[in-house]
């Protein structure tokens, strides 16, 4: 029954892919042939396909391949798998800032028009913007409640990169192993001690979305090093105390709180309480 059901999802997709590759090439692109001159047809079908068919296609595909499943990666704001989640930090958020004010890093602004139009301009000139935004992720049915950077040669196309969700401990433990848990919009108050749930990762460049071809920052695939990276400095300025990693499919024991699964691992540290 399981192997059938398989398959009639596999078939499902395979029927959702033709259908948009059919959409794009023989409705998208006819339509926009006739009435445009060629370069600019190929580009407003290139525009429809990647920013409005395939997230759409992709998004539908996910919530059948992966209905009921603990997810493992943020998620963007077209439904896609965005970074993997990699590490968690315990503590306040004035502990959070401190402790990377500590190392360097600089948090980031929040995307606007101002801060994007900023981000565009740094990335075709090449000049320093060390605030510069993050395009939105998504866990617990919220976009990241704040993150962190720094640049790699004072470069905007290259730079490490953090983005943070806040957990109440409580909540946590209240709905751990219930679709609430993921589910949770809650944003705990900002002086309340919160289990930080982040996704860290390292940009390289300029690329396009694997599925959907979009532009967006190229990001190193070995997330583990940046994971790594991120909390060797930390260790190193004394913000966090010892850190764990842990691997697939075990639980994270913060205080009396287990509540926390990934495919990948996950380093679990506490904020030093003196860097607030």
């Amino acid at each position: 029954m399981r192997t059938a059901k398989r398959l009639l999802q596999r078939l499902f997709i395979l029927a959702l892919g033709l259908f948009s590759v059919w959409l794009i090439v023989f409705v998208v692109f006819r339509v926009a042939d006739r009435r445009l001159p060629w370069v600019l047809a190929l580009g407003l079908t290139y525009g429809v396909a990647a920013y409005v068919i395939l997230p759409r296609a992709i998004r539908l595909g996910l919530r059948i391949l992966q209905r009921n499943r603990v997810p493992s990666y943020t998620i963007t704001g077209d439904g896609l798998p965005g970074d993997p989640v990699n590490m968690a930090l315990v503590g306040t958020l004035q502990q959070l800032r401190s402790a990377f004010a500590r190392i360097g890093w600089s948090e980031a602004d929040r995307l606007g028009l101002a801060s994007s139009w900023g981000m565009i301009r740094a990335f075709v000139l090449n000049s320093s913007y060390p605030t510069a935004p993050f395009s939105t992720l998504y866990l617990f049915g919220r976009g990241q409640d704040i993150g962190f950077q720094k640049a790699i040669d004072d470069s905007p196309r290259q730079r490490h990169h953090v983005r943070f969700w806040a957990l109440s401990l409580t909540r946590a433990q209240d709905t751990w192993g219930s679709a609430g848990f993921w589910l949770d919009t809650y944003r705990p108050p900002e002086d309340e001690r919160v289990i930080w749930v982040g996704a860290g990762t390292r940009d390289t460049g300029l690329s396009l979305t694997r599925l959907s071809f979009q532009i967006t920052h190229a990001t190193d695939s070995d997330t583990n090093v940046e994971r790594d990276y991120i909390i060797s400095e930390l260790a190193k300025t004394e913000a966090i105390e010892a850190a764990k990693v842990y691997q697939n499919g075990e639980l994270l024991p913060i205080e009396h709180v287990n509540h926390y699964v990934t495919d990948g691992q996950v380093t679990l540290a506490r904020l030093m309480a003196s860097v607030g």
